[in-house]
């Protein structure tokens, strides 16, 4: 299943109400943010990482950069590296490198905001 439908089925399992927002091809949440004339506070980005080798979906602004030793703080763990993307791919099938949803629960994934 896509992406796309996959989140889709799920927020209509759970009831809540969404809307698809189409904006051009992007790199960075930062840039969705600024063609759609957001600021980057106001819109989510996922970042893959590995906690002890563990991998984790950390939830922040797209404005905002994860910094690595208050990840390690915050999470309780010795280590906290970004993942690359070729080790994540498989984890989020049908989704686009970079575009994977904060929705961790969907993929077995410990989320953190």
């Amino acid at each position: 299943m896509r992406c796309q439908e996959q989140l889709e089925q799920y927020l209509r399992q759970q009831q809540i109400s969404y809307q698809i927002q189409h904006h051009p091809l992007s790199y960075t949440a930062q840039q969705i943010a600024g063609s759609e004339h957001i600021s980057g506070k106001k819109v989510a980005k996922s970042v893959v990482v590995f906690a002890d080798n563990k991998m984790v979906l950390l939830v922040l602004p797209a404005a905002y950069r994860v910094d690595l030793d208050k990840a390690q703080a915050h999470l309780g763990v010795q280590n906290v590296r970004l993942a690359h993307e070729g080790e994540f791919q498989a984890t989020f099938p049908g989704c686009d490198v970079g575009a994977m949803p904060p929705f961790g629960n969907l993929y077995n994934i410990p989320v953190y905001v």
